[in-house]
């Protein structure tokens, strides 16, 4: 996949790339509502002798421009945003940078800049899908502007349970820990990528030694607790059971320093340094104090003995 920055004003020609069919929009957790635009994008390329594209935007709007009472983060950090649109077989994919000017571009200058200036033949986004100064244009102001020069489509609301399917409801099970219910409106396991560091060596002292892995910058971690997850080591998945948390156990009250520490089960190598992806499974229990080492260990044996079970099913 080819990847484009662009910024605004851009100096691309239109014929540089060829006719496009285009995906818009932030796309962020590529969740199954954004794959059903992405696919249909993809669809008429096929369709139409085409080059499959994305626009996507980068940072978030909100970042820019504030205004938002919820906290945002990234479900899917641009890299590994990246790296599924590649999986899922898009050619092209073009990186807006969104600045403080760029908001203030008119519905009319959008299309005129990033529509016609790229030589799109199809756009594709979903209903809700709104570009230009405060959002003042939407699929059918993008289908008007289009006489005949770039055909549009619009993707209807996708559901589950009754509820669209959206980033924020996502971002919302993410903070409770609700990683199954992730995982279903993802169509895959939330993942998080990070590097395995140094730590205390504790879990090694009571038999259950761990990875500590440092996230990448800006990945959200789930609700503390313990879950059942699989890792990605040297390009090889293992199961195994994780720790969210400041282990109260150990560690004095007034140190909050928040740990992901990944046991990993029926593996014996030492990973110090090592980039690994974390795929979260299903949530086992709260994060707890125990009374001591005995009652932990037990405790630890009882985690395990559950991610077994649901990995086995």
């Amino acid at each position: 996949m080819k990847i484009i920055h662009l910024s605004y004003p851009h100096e691309m020609k239109a014929q540089e790339q060829g006719p496009l069919s285009m995906a818009i929009g932030f796309f962020d957790g590529v969740h199954r509502g954004h794959q059903k635009v992405i696919g249909t994008a993809i669809d008429k390329a096929q369709a139409g002798g085409m080059k499959s594209a994305v626009m996507t935007f980068d940072p978030h709007p909100s970042l820019v421009l504030g205004g938002r009472k919820e906290e945002v983060f990234y479900i899917t950090p641009l890299g590994q945003k990246m790296e599924i649109l590649q999986e899922m077989g898009v050619d092209i994919c073009y990186i807006v940078r969104f600045t403080s000017e760029f908001a203030k571009l008119s519905p009319e200058h959008f299309i005129e800049h990033f529509i016609d200036g790229l030589g799109i033949k199809e756009v594709v986004a979903g209903f809700d899908f709104s570009f230009g100064y405060k959002g003042g244009g939407d699929m059918a102001l993008m289908e008007s502007y289009g006489s005949g020069r770039y055909n549009v489509t619009t993707v209807g609301k996708i559901e589950e349970a009754n509820e669209k399917i959206s980033s924020t409801r996502i971002r919302h099970l993410l903070k409770d820990g609700l990683v199954e219910p992730v995982h279903h409106l993802l169509g895959r396991p939330y993942r998080i990528s990070g590097t395995v560091v140094n730590g205390d060596k504790r879990g090694r002292t009571i038999g259950f030694p761990t990875a500590n892995v440092e996230p990448e910058l800006g990945t959200f971690v789930p609700k503390r607790g313990v879950y059942a997850v699989r890792i990605e080591v040297q390009g090889a998945y293992f199961d195994g059971v994780c720790n969210v948390g400041y282990k109260p156990t150990f560690n004095n009250p007034d140190v909050k320093n928040l740990v992901i520490e990944v046991h990993i089960l029926d593996f014996d190598k030492s990973i110090y340094g090592e980039k690994v992806v974390v795929e979260w499974h299903k949530r086992i229990r709260d994060e707890q104090k125990f009374s001591g080492i005995d009652e932990l260990k037990a405790q630890i044996g009882q985690d395990k003995d559950t991610a077994k079970q649901y990995f086995e099913v």
